[in-house]
């Protein structure tokens, strides 16, 4: 193995940067058109961001274009990094976030996806302000990576490890045989969908500007809303809230079935197996919500739910499709508390927080196919104790799954579990409850938002101490990249030259 091309990594670091700086235009434009008093300030973000990665790249220009495993492990981890501290700027040189652990807390949970908060007036923020949160959530969905990948080839530089590197989940299917023009691709649907569900917003009633900012925390399945309340704020408009879900169900599935679709290649979507079991389990667990609180939750002691006909079919349904599916997609918006519907209610949510969606969407958590394959195994393993001698291998879309990829899944969760215990141990160690600090590691780990406790749909993570704001933001990044990424950087090995 030889050394690291420090190089090339702190010149694609460099390139973030600007496609970071770039991004800060958006808010400055917003602040100049709603004058307000900061567009100066949002100025000087953009200005320092982009001189920051020219700089860099300046510096680091003579380099070896080629990456390898580990400059794309270390390029995906410390950009994240990297764009989370710039990405601060524009709450730092504003004043609105002046706190480093609370602005870093928010950046990282914008583009981690996360949509976790620690402002407790989000409607008294400049509309700028809120527009650039939820443009880190629109950014880090789909992988200001994935982004780099279709831009990398312009430098002669490859781009599989880095795409690797931000997607290492199973099944990350390739659109093209160029992993740029799959990046290209993926892109432009996740462009055409914001564009899509903006509009639809917009003529379901709600504002230009509310409509921007809740389709980009939507496809990235972040969270961010323009509302103290989330949608919560419209449960007088139905409308609103079924087309947020079904964009949720989309951003939560596989991308490249949205390809297939568009080439009405149905037959391609419905073979998937992933695909199949993510929709038998949202519209199961979502049919079990709806029958226990259209029968049993009070939701009248809701706080955070608007004056409905409480216990109307219609509601129980609609407030229970759009839970499960904020939860197990990872979104995070709120039309209810569902900490409040009944005990059993409760215990299923936080199971959700462990599911995700699909390999290849912009959702977080575990992910569908690795839970397919590691109970695929087990049972194969009952089959493997009777029949010892047999070669029975894990099948998944009709084909045998290589077993390296098996002990691969199984090092995921033993990873994942302990990376939650240590996490919700951490959290206790400062100071909070049991049942808010594994609420608030579950939540972090998977990327969700609201957590239970102190830390519940209607409350935020701002009574957080500054050790466990920067311990969640570890975790946020740590399940953004799903765990290897992160953590294989922290092993001797990875620094030995060879």
């Amino acid at each position: 193995m030889s050394s690291i091309n420090f190089k090339i990594v702190l010149y694609t670091l460099g390139m973030l940067l600007l496609f970071n700086g770039a991004f800060m235009l958006l808010p400055i434009f917003a602040s100049y058109y709603y004058n307000e008093s900061i567009t100066l300030e949002l100025t000087l973000s953009f200005i320092v961001t982009i001189f920051l990665g020219l700089i860099i790249m300046f510096s680091t220009q003579n380099h070896d274009k080629n990456i390898a495993q580990r400059e794309g492990y270390l390029i995906v981890t410390l950009g994240w990094i990297f764009m989370a501290l710039t990405g601060m700027f524009p709450y730092f040189f504003t004043k609105m976030i002046p706190e480093f652990s609370n602005a870093f807390f928010e950046t990282m949970s914008g583009y981690t996806t996360t949509g976790a908060s620690i402002l407790n007036d989000i409607e008294a923020m400049p509309k700028s302000i809120l527009l650039w949160r939820s443009l880190t959530h629109w950014i880090g969905g789909m992988g200001i990576i994935v982004l780099t990948v279709a831009i990398l080839p312009l430098f002669g530089i490859g781009g599989m490890q880095l795409f690797n590197a931000e997607a290492p989940g199973p099944g990350a299917d390739k659109l093209k045989p160029r992993i740029a023009d799959t990046a290209k691709r993926l892109w432009l649907i996740y462009f055409v969908y914001t564009l899509a569900e903006t509009i639809l917003l917009k003529l379901a009633g709600m504002g230009y500007f509310d409509a921007v900012n809740h389709a980009l925390s939507t496809l990235s399945t972040g969270g961010f809303s323009t509302k103290n309340e989330s949608l919560a704020f419209w449960n007088d408009s139905p409308m609103i809230q079924y087309i947020i879900i079904v964009f949720m169900f989309l951003a939560g599935t596989n991308f490249v079935m949205s390809y297939f679709a568009f080439k009405l290649d149905f037959k391609k979507i419905w073979k998937n197996e992933e695909f199949r079991w993510f929709l038998f389990f949202v519209v199961g667990f979502s049919t079990i919500t709806a029958v226990l609180v259209f029968f049993q939750a009070d939701l009248s002691t809701n706080p955070i739910m608007h004056p409905l006909v409480y216990g109307a079919l219609e509601s129980s349904i609609r407030h229970s499709l759009f839970q499960v599916l904020a939860v197990v997609t990872t979104t995070g918006f709120v039309t209810s508390d569902f900490t409040l519907w009944t005990p059993f209610l409760t215990i299923l949510f936080f199971g959700l927080f462990f599911l995700g969606g699909s390999a290849g969407s912009t959702s977080g958590g575990v992910k569908v196919v690795r839970h397919l394959i590691l109970i695929k195994n087990g049972f194969q393993e009952f089959r493997r104790v009777l029949h010892p001698n047999a070669i029975l291998p894990v099948r998944y879309k009709g084909k045998s799954v290589d077993q390296k990829i098996v002990f691969t899944i199984q090092g995921f969760f033993i990873l994942y579990a302990l990376s939650f215990i240590i996490g919700a141990v951490v959290l206790a160690a400062t100071g909070l409850d049991f049942e808010t600090a594994i609420g608030g590691a579950a939540s972090s780990l998977g990327n969700v938002g609201p957590a239970f406790g102190k830390l519940s749909p209607v409350d935020n993570f701002s009574s957080l101490s500054n050790f466990g704001k920067i311990w969640c933001s570890f975790l946020m990044l740590l399940g953004r990249l799903e765990l290897f990424t992160v953590l294989i950087i922290f092993s001797p090995y990875f620094w030995r030259n060879r």
